[in-house]
């Protein structure tokens, strides 16, 4: 069976994903076989395996630092939020339903034999599990059916490094605070505690960091630089919409929904250096961009009502008028169409149908059953702006409720087009051609842009994590907390 260790934070967004991202690629780098895991993830980032199941991407960009497949029992329980108080509950890659959020915690025990086989089966194929908690141990009203943090330590038997973050300020009380607030056998568990997201000159924590190990009784096994990768984020606590992004030689604007999903489908836009990729929440942000994305949602229905409330319906026809490259992705191509259906309520937004933008010709029905695919191909013949697609190669991933006719991979023609697949814009090609078609229009010099080899640039960007985490950390102690020598 596999060693493992515990990434466990003082909060949301402490670094937990990106530091077990960090440390699966140190141990691939050593030659250990490593595999990542959570038990429970809530996200509306998601993604289909090759074998057609759901999890979520965080997970997804841990195995990729570990140089393996995309698996689901890395993320055997994935919650996708559709209301305030409730969720889409998937587990080991199914659909089980939508739950309120009470209903959901009463009974999640339920689901520890399926989060067991999944972890025991990763064990059975890999040297070193890097475990990622949720939120923090130390949120007291649920620690008595915690699946996620000290819970399933306990489960599993695995010791745990606690993360703050010290960008946010406070990281001395959020540590202390967390540390003293667990039961006596849960902070036996804790072999160290990490500073992350640290600017300056270390020296200067120094005093601090040895008063913080009198008072946890464990030492600090690191402090770990604010690193600057590009790397998926796990959520919507993404810095990414939160950039006072200026507008540079192409400028791309995506429609920040309420309900926002897989916004990393777009992340391709951004390595380009003399684009820009704007998150526009408002008409008066939304200026004259060059092109206009539409991304997916966890609710369609209510996300298309917020944007026509908000007075972006009205502006995207009025550029899409202009000649304005539009596109929709999942959620976002449902929006373009003609209607929208959900006779059996499969989204609960409590409306049954409602008109679309119009700006294509399908028409879209919800359904009970979820597709969840893989797929590949070759772009056949594509009309109109983005004509340099015929031909290409795609691959990606469906993730969808609702039905619009035929299986295509991308939809209209002119300046207008949507697509079911996630990921479209990652295969080789499929960005700089879009790109290229943009710089055509606009009359300027697509080699001003910059290009990249985007495979290439994605196993840089891993590296340099794991050069920030392993010079921040004491890795001789990690090591020795996986082998249990501490």
């Amino acid at each position: 069976m596999a060693k493992n260790i515990m990434i466990q934070g003082t909060m949301s967004n402490a670094g937990k994903s990106l530091l077990a991202a960090g440390l699966c690629r140190i141990f691939k780098q050593d030659g250990y076989r490593v595999a990542p895991f959570k038990s429970q993830n809530m996200a509306l980032n998601s993604f289909i395996t090759k074998t057609g199941g759901e999890m979520g991407r965080a997970q997804v960009v841990q195995a990729e630092a570990a140089g393996i497949a995309p698996d689901v029992r890395m993320n055997p329980i994935l919650l996708k939020p559709t209301t305030d108080v409730g969720s889409q509950v998937i587990v080991n890659g199914v659909v089980q339903g939508n739950m309120r959020a009470m209903e959901y915690y009463k009974r999640k025990r339920e689901y520890i034999p399926a989060v067991m086989e999944a972890y025991n089966s990763l064990a059975q194929d890999y040297d070193i599990i890097v475990i990622e908690g949720a939120g923090s141990p130390a949120e007291i009203n649920l620690k008595q059916e915690d699946i996620v943090n000290m819970g399933l330590a306990k489960l599993v038997d695995a010791p745990v490094l606690l993360v703050g973050d010290i960008d946010r300020g406070g990281v001395f009380a959020q540590l202390y605070g967390t540390v003293a607030l667990l039961e006596e056998d849960e902070r036996r568990r804790i072999k160290g505690t990490i500073v992350n997201k640290f600017r300056g000159d270390r020296a200067i924590l120094e005093p601090g960091l040895k008063i913080l190990e009198e008072l946890c009784k464990v030492p600090v096994v690191g402090v770990v630089p604010y690193t600057h990768v590009d790397i998926d984020d796990e959520d919507s606590l993404t810095e990414r919409f939160h950039r006072d992004t200026a507008r540079k030689l192409l400028d791309i604007a995506v429609i920040r929904l309420p309900r926002i999903s897989n916004f990393t489908d777009f992340s391709p836009f951004e390595r380009f250096e003399n684009v820009s990729l704007r998150y526009v929440t408002s008409t008066n942000d939304l200026h004259e961009p060059d092109m206009i994305l539409i991304p997916g949602t966890k609710s369609t229905i209510a996300d298309l009502k917020w944007l026509r409330e908000s007075g972006l319906e009205a502006r995207i026809l009025q550029a899409a008028s202009r000649g304005t490259l539009v596109f929709g992705i999942c959620g976002g191509f449902q929006m373009l169409g003609k209607r929208i259906s959900d006779p059996d309520q499969v989204e609960a937004a409590g409306i049954t149908e409602l008109a679309g933008m119009g700006l294509l010709e399908h028409e879209t029905v919800f359904e009970g059953q979820k597709v969840q695919t893989q797929t590949s191909g070759v772009f056949g013949t594509v009309e109109g702006l983005l004509s340099g697609l015929s031909g290409l190669k795609y691959e990606g991933y469906e993730i969808h409720m609702g039905r619009s006719g035929e299986r295509r991979p991308v939809y209209g023609g002119g300046n207008i087009y949507g697509s079911y697949i996630h990921g479209i814009f990652d295969a080789p090609g499929v960005t700089e051609a879009v790109l290229k078609a943009l710089c055509a229009q606009k009359g300027v010099d697509y080699a001003r842009l910059g290009t990249f080899d985007l495979l290439e640039y994605k196993e840089r960007q891993y590296d340099l994590l794991a050069d920030a985490v392993r010079g921040g950390l004491d890795m001789d102690y990690v090591y020795r907390i996986v082998n249990r020598e501490v």
